[in-house]
């Protein structure tokens, strides 16, 4: 049976940015790793809580992305906040880049995956939240969970 288009393992997840951000638009990209970074990143030994996207010079650059160093890999082994490089196709960073000139808005990297046997990352442009709306959701969060309790209580007599 062939496995499913949308079939991945997830590695690290930025939740923090769902919770300071509102997310206009995602986009899948491949990174550049050497392979030892791969051999980690399969380990779950990855972070992008930290880290920033930036466009510089027409390439998509991921900045403090986390990745310790493979405990097998020595010499091989590179430096775990090092720069790495986003493989997009040229009109996405077209748009990317026409989205993150306008005022507030912002390239934050959501989550990093596993796809096939690719190590992928998911970028989003996103426009920060003021104080209130972060308040706003923590709210409906709670009713939320409140409704959902109340709905298991009440099943279970």
């Amino acid at each position: 049976m062939p496995k499913a288009e949308s079939e991945y393992k997830l590695i690290a997840q930025n939740k923090k940015a769902y919770h300071d951000y509102f997310i206009e638009d995602t986009y899948e990209a491949g990174i550049v790793l050497v392979g030892t970074e791969v051999k980690s990143v399969r380990m779950g030994k990855a972070s992008i809580k930290e880290s920033f996207v930036r466009v510089k010079d027409g390439e998509v650059f991921i900045y403090n992305m986390h990745i310790n160093p493979y405990e097998k890999g020595n010499i091989f082994n590179k430096d775990p906040l090092r720069t790495r490089k986003l493989l997009l196709h040229r009109r996405e960073i077209n748009k990317i880049l026409g989205a993150v000139t306008q005022k507030g808005y912002t390239l934050v990297p959501l989550k990093i995956y596993i796809k096939g046997s690719l190590v992928k990352v998911q970028i989003g442009v996103a426009k920060g939240k003021k104080l209130y709306d972060k308040r706003e959701d923590i709210a409906k969060k709670d009713q939320r969970r409140q409704a959902e309790k109340d709905f298991k209580v009440k099943n279970l007599y």
